[in-house]
């Protein structure tokens, strides 16, 4: 039994799997969610809720920048301006696995936070109004609050004052897949991934713009290094999944379906929807596993 890939319900449940929010399609039309793109430094302690749930006052421009990790030491300056001038990877960049624990930890940030992060980063663009870590601050905040379009600008200008930051990219892709502009979230992304090689979180999101632009063959090869740079990484199993099953690849599908559920039972939904539960069906031919030094990996087609 062929079960058919639907490209217009899966649109819809990536975009609810990226925005965590309500949409029109349900449960068992969306593949299930464990991890979330979007990348934002923590608020200030000083702009939090006191013990009585009221928020302390402004902090002064001066000081907000460096408690929120925007300013620099002159020797960390320095070697960002030789990369930038270079245009090689921000030296003091957070690495792959920093930015992936970060959003790990920012995923329980509330809209309070949010609306702080950008009273913050207004004060100090007053101030330093080239800071293009105060920009990309504003930006996300912007994003976080889903005031997508006017996010945008801020990504533009961090990007202009220091186009070798992989976060500014990663972020302006997710902003991009909000507005449904999946060519310039392709960009984006790949623009993260020049500076941030190993960055399985921005395969992960590339591959999901291609996706809704049905190139799922494309979308494969992105969900494959993710999976190279974490085999433990469910959503890439269930989304290369399922593009493997939109051309008709239902053993590679299946393979990787039944893999994403034993990492996440939820994504047994999708196992249901994409590939089904045939009574009598042949054991799935296990995916290749790579010889040491090879760097061989799985590619469309391959089983």
């Amino acid at each position: 039994m062929k079960i058919h890939f639907r490209p217009s319900m899966a649109a819809l449940g990536l975009l609810a799997f990226l925005t965590n929010c309500a949409t029109t399609v349900t449960e068992k039309e969306k593949p299930s969610n464990t991890s979330q793109l979007m990348n934002m430094p923590a608020a200030s302690d000083a702009r939090r809720p006191d013990s009585t749930g009221a928020a302390t006052s402004a902090p002064d421009a001066r000081t907000t920048g460096e408690a929120n990790g925007i300013a620099a030491t002159p020797a960390t300056a320095v070697a960002s301006a030789a990369a930038l001038a270079a245009d090689r990877p921000d030296p003091n960049a957070l690495s792959a696995s920093a930015a992936s624990a970060e959003r790990e930890k920012e995923k329980k940030m509330t809209a309070l936070d949010y609306r702080n992060m950008l009273a913050n980063a207004d004060a100090i663009i007053k101030v330093e109004p080239k800071n293009s870590a105060a920009y990309l601050q504003r930006a996300k905040a912007k994003s976080y609050l889903k005031d997508y379009a006017q996010a945008l600008p801020d990504y533009a200008t961090a990007i202009k004052y220091q186009r070798n930051n992989p976060d500014a990219y990663y972020n302006r892709g997710v902003n991009h897949l909000m507005m449904k502009q999946y060519k310039s979230a392709t960009s984006d992304f790949s623009g993260a991934i020049k500076y941030r090689a190993d960055d399985k979180e921005s395969y992960f999101g590339r591959g999901v713009a291609k996706m809704q632009m049905y190139q799922y063959k494309s979308a494969v090869i992105d969900f494959t290094k993710a999976i190279q740079l974490d085999s433990t990484y469910a959503d890439a199993w269930e989304y290369r999944g399922i593009s493997y099953s939109s051309f008709d690849k239902l053993s590679e599908a299946r393979r990787d379906l039944e893999k994403a559920a034993t990492l996440n039972p939820e994504a047994a939904k999708s196992l249901k929807r994409y590939v089904g539960n045939e009574e009598g069906k042949a054991p799935i031919k296990p995916a290749p596993v790579a010889r040491p030094g090879t760097g061989y990996h799985p590619r469309p087609g391959q089983h």
